[in-house]
């Protein structure tokens, strides 16, 4: 049986809906404390300030994210079968944690964070792994060579504005972009051409 969430985690989801919906500037203390049901004072209780929310949401996200990549990683995994892991585990990430996604796409915008800290810089020590096992595998062949820092920066780019730019997307497809259906299609179609690209030419 699972434990109904504690007021803290109460006010973190619904901090992740308002500020998901109206960023940062837009949301107030007084607009979560509505969500969850209590008083602004009781929510104080939890978090001394909006700031303090915003940091924890993003935190435990990249906390979470990393967890995940690290938990994907067989011991002896490489090539291609350390890449499909990893974009898989990153996909599904993605579609579980549709606000966040809005969250770090806006923040990756602005260089007047409320985290105190810059997420690029957070994100760097995963981005220089990724390099350097793109660089190792094509040294040795296993892919095609590329410009690894743009390689995974391309990668990055795709997954995050598909899930990213969700209002756009509905009026520009035929279909429900985030339907499961579309979503299959969505991941088939990104491994596919992820293994075209890297698939060494004889």
């Amino acid at each position: 049986m699972v434990a109904d969430p504690s007021t803290r985690e109460h006010i973190l989801i619904e901090a992740r809906h308002c500020f998901a919906a109206q960023g940062f500037e837009g949301t107030s203390l007084n607009d979560i404390a509505a969500g969850v049901g209590i008083r602004r004072p009781s929510l104080l209780h939890h978090f001394d300030s909006k700031e303090a929310i915003y940091r924890q949401i993003l935190s435990d996200a990249l906390a979470d994210w990393g967890d995940q990549i690290e938990s994907s990683r067989q011991p002896d995994a490489d090539g291609w079968e350390l890449v499909d892991s990893i974009v898989e585990t990153s996909f599904k990430f993605f579609v579980a944690n549709p606000e966040i996604i809005v969250m770090v796409r806006r923040e990756a915008m602005t260089d007047q964070s409320p985290l105190g800290f810059n997420l690029g810089v957070a994100l760097r020590p995963y981005f220089r792994r990724a390099v350097g096992f793109f660089e190792r595998q094509m040294d040795e062949g296993v892919f095609r060579r590329h410009d690894a820092e743009n390689l995974v920066l391309t990668g990055y780019g795709a997954l995050l504005t598909y899930f990213s730019d969700h209002a756009m997307l509905k009026g520009l497809v035929s279909q429900d972009p985030f339907s499961k259906a579309a979503l299959d299609a969505r991941f088939a179609h990104m491994t596919s051409f992820i293994r075209s690209a890297l698939e060494p030419v004889e």
